[in-house]
């Protein structure tokens, strides 16, 4: 488990472009203790329980990220955020003054202890100290999950070990207040004398009210809520449990959100509103839903499963659950293939929260909502897997998910495999070997079925030369290229501009038609100057 950060190992010109993930899941939500605002990399809920404490009766996220790895998930970010949470302090005698510290994470559960020795310190060094601080499991136990220790601290404000400097980088804890004039005292054993001893933190932690919408959301300039994914390299999913067993996520919580997720190029799993009990209610509400989106999908309905707090079963929003499926999917089956050859179903343990029969379930789908599944049968019509586009969006393939997935998997896995061409020199030099890197990923894709039965001269197109990189560009020292891939319908391409500059990579959809491209050279293809020309403007 760690930190996820912005800083994915750029592959060169001599690498080939590697498939990215398909199914990492980032959840935002309440937990009960751990790093607020940054995303923490998980591959089991045995992590998430030993970063961020486990289930938790007031927050949901808990019981979705366990419900995720129940239903066969691998990956997840987790982001923990707050609403007045407050840390605890730690106070440290300094002779007639105090030493106060404060636990860098917020909330009742962040369990932390320090002590101060003068080990190797000479006498006449009266304002140099020692400092540790341990994290431990739970208050007066000796399990250490984390420590640091600091060597030589002081008080003066001239010296280079000055506290203030020397903690800025812990993970653990800061200053709160004034610098005491002297140093703090030893921590001394009471009963043998010995430095042995430690202090505890001061049971003044809050763990702050129920998240709102407005929590969730952050700030993009503060990089909080969902903006603290910012930090994360990439995600596929995003999830955003219920704001309490009683409260569902509000509207401008998911709009903030689904168009977070297409500048990301994920997709966001939005819950079914708790109102929707049955398959009637849903198609009801459905009348007054007005989310049209091909960067979210949703699963109807709830799910019924076990609740370790209570002991008894309960009813879940499922988006942990559906994207744990969908994630176990991956793993039989291309993300390419429509998902009634392979269709996600609960694990043992979950059902859904109500029957669904098969005319609602074909109605529920013409609307863009898919039905959670306990068994699968043989003799039930497949319906293909859709994004909340429904039949609302200019592009019919994006209604379906694994069409919209798919496409979000290309531009992903290319735009990550060519950052390096920011940093490697004019156009004209790497040109052929981008076009070279870009053909063999695609190449890969259409031998191993991504395109269909299509040849690759008829599956797709990568153009990288002066017809869209001007001069002005090189002088900007931005490179960009474009791709196509085949869309659904004979004869038609998803195409898009992808640039990579200093200030990061961009992927833009543009209209280009490329009724049998390949017949023609690229001398012939004098058209192509006219829509380069148009992407300059």
């Amino acid at each position: 488990m760690h930190l996820e950060l912005q800083v994915a190992e750029e592959r060169g010109p001599d690498h080939i472009i590697s498939r990215t993930s398909t199914a990492r899941t980032a959840f935002v939500g309440r937990t009960l203790r751990g790093p607020v605002n940054r995303p923490v990399f998980i591959k089991s809920f045995a992590e998430f329980q030993a970063v961020f404490g486990g289930l938790w009766q007031p927050s949901l996220l808990g019981y979705a990220i366990e419900q995720f790895f129940d239903n066969g998930g691998c990956e997840a970010l987790i982001v923990r955020v707050v609403n007045g949470a407050r840390s605890a302090t730690l106070t440290l005698k300094a002779g007639s003054q105090v030493l106060n510290l404060e636990a860098l994470r917020p909330g009742t559960r962040e369990f932390l202890r320090a002590s101060v020795d003068f080990d190797n310190i000479a006498a006449e060094e009266t304002s140099l100290f020692n400092l540790a601080v341990q994290r431990v499991r739970a208050q007066g136990t000796g399990q250490v999950e984390d420590q640091e220790i600091f060597h030589r601290l002081s008080v003066s404000p001239a010296d280079e070990r000055y506290l203030p400097r020397a903690i800025a980088q812990s993970a653990l804890i800061r200053l709160k207040g004034d610098m005491p004039a002297q140093r703090p005292d030893q921590t001394l054993d009471p009963a043998s004398g010995l430095a042995t001893a430690y202090v505890n933190l001061n049971s003044d932690g809050d763990d702050g009210a129920p998240l709102s919408d407005y929590d969730l959301i952050g700030s993009s300039q503060d990089h909080s809520g969902i903006f603290a994914l910012d930090h994360a390299a990439n995600f596929n999913f995003l999830c955003m449990p219920p704001l309490s067993r009683d409260q569902d996520v509000g509207p401008s919580a998911l709009l903030v959100a689904a168009r977070y997720c297409k500048e990301r190029r994920a997709l966001l799993i939005i819950d079914p509103p708790s109102s929707w009990q049955t398959a009637d209610d849903a198609l009801a509400g459905l009348r007054d839903w007005n989310f049209p989106n091909e960067n979210a999908l949703m699963y109807f309905p709830r799910v019924l499963a076990h609740d370790k707090l209570r002991g008894h079963f309960e009813s879940f929003a499922p988006c942990g659950a559906v994207a744990g499926m969908l994630a176990r999917c991956d793993e039989m089956s291309p993300i390419w293939l429509p998902a009634e050859y392979e269709e996600p179903i609960l694990r043992p343990g979950f059902r859904p929260a109500c029957l669904v029969g098969e005319d609602r379930r074909m109605r529920l789908a013409s609307l863009g909502v898919n039905t959670v599944q306990a068994i699968r049968s043989t003799g039930r019509m497949g319906v293909r897997a859709r994004t909340l586009a429904a039949g609302n969006t200019a592009n019919a393939d994006w209604r379906y998910l694994s069409a919209r997935r798919s496409a979000l998997f290309i531009l992903n896995s290319i735009e990550c495999g060519t950052r390096w061409i920011a940093s490697a020199g004019a156009p004209a030099d790497i040109a052929e070997t981008l076009t070279s890197r870009v053909r063999a990923f695609l190449e890969g894709l259409c031998e191993a079925g991504a395109f269909g039965p299509r040849r690759a001269d008829d599956a797709f197109f990568v153009i990288c030369d002066q017809r869209v990189n001007g001069s002005w560009l090189e002088a900007s020292g931005e490179v960009q290229f474009l791709i196509g891939f085949a869309a659904s319908r004979e004869h038609e391409f998803h195409c898009f501009r992808i640039s990579h500059s200093a200030a990061g990579g961009k992927i833009q959809p543009v209209s280009l038609n490329r009724l049998n491209f390949s017949q023609y050279s690229p001398a012939e293809l004098e058209w192509v100057d006219k829509i380069a020309s148009q992407l300059q403007s």
